[in-house]
């Protein structure tokens, strides 16, 4: 896999989350398969390649459908508040890695996390309201926040918060890993056709083994 492989598999992480949390702000429900992929991206410390986080590239289906969709000029597509969060997660993930010692803390909050996940499962209320938490005492007392835009009435539903928070932090894991292969915030203008072309190599490699 070379290195924009990997950027778009970073890439596709990072939307695909966001898509999630879209879908769940619009609709109080978002793809179970994705979300668990997005969460279980947290509990990767120390991967092999970017693919690693997430286990495999059809796991990126939707992810990747959306890179290419997204970052390509023809295409009509643009979920702007995808594209906003995502921006967001980039700028708020570059502001993290800078503080040690909060970067710390949610290493050690995420050890125990997992024991919950062993205990109750993956996407158990509770492993979710503990992922939600973390984010809520670190990521979210930075002076950007990302403002999430649906309908109310989902917005304030508790498992619809803990699901959209513990994406966002997901989200984060996404951004720290395109960093680390590389990833830069001008590479969404100006290597956007190298993005699309690998996005659309992957998404073909999927089809194919399906």
């Amino acid at each position: 896999m070379n290195k924009s492989q990997e950027q778009v598999i970073a890439l596709a992480g990072l939307f695909q989350a966001m898509e999630a949390i879209e879908s769940i702000a619009q609709k109080g429900r978002c793809d179970e398969q994705v979300l668990e992929t997005s969460l279980s991206s947290l509990f990767i410390s120390d991967p092999k390649n970017a693919l690693d986080v997430f286990g495999k590239a059809a796991n990126l289906k939707q992810g990747l459908e959306q890179v290419r969709n997204l970052l390509n000029k023809t295409n009509p597509d643009k979920r702007l508040n995808s594209i906003r969060y995502a921006l967001a997660i980039v700028h708020l993930e570059s502001k993290l890695n800078k503080h040690k010692e909060m970067l710390s803390a949610i290493g050690q909050r995420l050890e125990r996390a997992e024991n919950q996940v062993q205990h109750f499962g993956l996407l158990h209320e509770n492993v979710l309201e503990s992922i939600a938490s973390i984010y809520l005492d670190t990521i979210s007392t930075f002076k950007l926040r990302v403002q999430i835009s649906g309908e109310e009435r989902l917005l304030t539903m508790g498992l619809n918060v803990a699901k959209i928070r513990s994406l966002l932090l997901s989200g984060i894991r996404s951004a720290t890993l395109w960093r680390q292969v590389g990833g830069r915030r001008w590479h969404f203008i100006f290597k956007r056709a190298e993005l699309t072309k690998q996005a659309e190599f992957l998404l073909n490699q999927i089809e194919a083994e399906s």
